[in-house]
């Protein structure tokens, strides 16, 4: 069966985030100074043939730590749909 996979990886929060950091700069700049504490990261869609959902997640798992995302700096999670 396909499963659909939807993930997401952050930077960590206890590291700083220079992306975020000049985003929310922006926001004064145009107007929404209420906006603070942006965060940017990445957000990866990919298909994965598995017997059930639990082997497609531990596949997606398994995919996350080893090249999707740098588990020193990142963190991620994700869903798995059906196909």
């Amino acid at each position: 069966m396909k499963y659909k996979a939807e993930i997401d990886v952050m930077p960590l929060d206890a590291l700083l985030d220079p992306q975020g950091k000049a985003v929310t700069n922006s926001m004064k700049n145009v107007g929404l100074p209420e906006i603070e504490g942006v965060r940017i990261g990445r957000h990866i869609r990919l298909f994965v043939e598995a017997g059930s959902a639990d082997e497609a997640s531990a596949k997606v798992d398994q995919a996350c730590k080893k090249i999707l995302s740098n588990q020193i700096m990142e963190s991620y999670s994700f869903v798995i749909d059906p196909a």
